[in-house]
């Protein structure tokens, strides 16, 4: 046991030595949560912090889904047109419904995102963020001489008609 340690003993010596330990990350850096209470998860935590892998990744496939139908409104909110949105919704439902053949994970309700409630929802989104830059049209206010000319005609052509 001795003459391992003394082996890498001396590697790290002449590691040293060589200056292969210059200039490392984090140097003269306190280490990462060395004050902190053990975390039984705390590699999966760094690695996704380091990979900047949404935490969603984690979560069971029932959750997955219902956050997936919860951000719906968002996700379809930039799509161009009504089939786009609809080919959204699609894609969703097959997946919901391929779990709902096999569901695996806790037991959480999930059902199929409604087409025409989302559509209508995109519709109404659209709408209200609509820039208004045509400015009220004013009504036209009839001009007398029109009206007046419009009576005259036609109490011509009664007259012409009774004599």
């Amino acid at each position: 046991m001795d003459s391992w340690e003394a082996t890498v003993e001396a590697q790290i010596r002449g590691a040293q030595e060589r200056g292969e330990f210059d200039n490392l990350p984090g140097m003269g850096k306190p280490i990462p949560g060395r004050n902190l209470p053990y975390d039984e998860a705390w590699w999966i935590k760094s690695f996704l912090e380091r990979e900047s892998l949404p935490s969603d990744l984690l979560l069971p496939t029932p959750l997955l889904l219902r956050r997936k139908i919860e951000q719906v409104p968002a996700e379809v909110r930039d799509l161009p047109t009504e089939e786009s949105v609809r080919a959204f919704v699609a894609v969703l439902n097959t997946e919901i419904i391929s779990w709902l053949r096999n569901p695996s994970g806790p037991r959480v309700v999930v059902r199929p995102v409604n087409a025409d409630d989302t559509v209508r929802r995109w519709r109404e989104d659209r709408r209200r963020a609509a820039p208004v830059d045509r400015p009220p049209v004013p009504p036209v206010a009839p001009t007398p001489s029109a009206g007046r000319w419009r009576r005259g005609w036609w109490q011509r052509w009664w007259r012409s008609r009774t004599t």
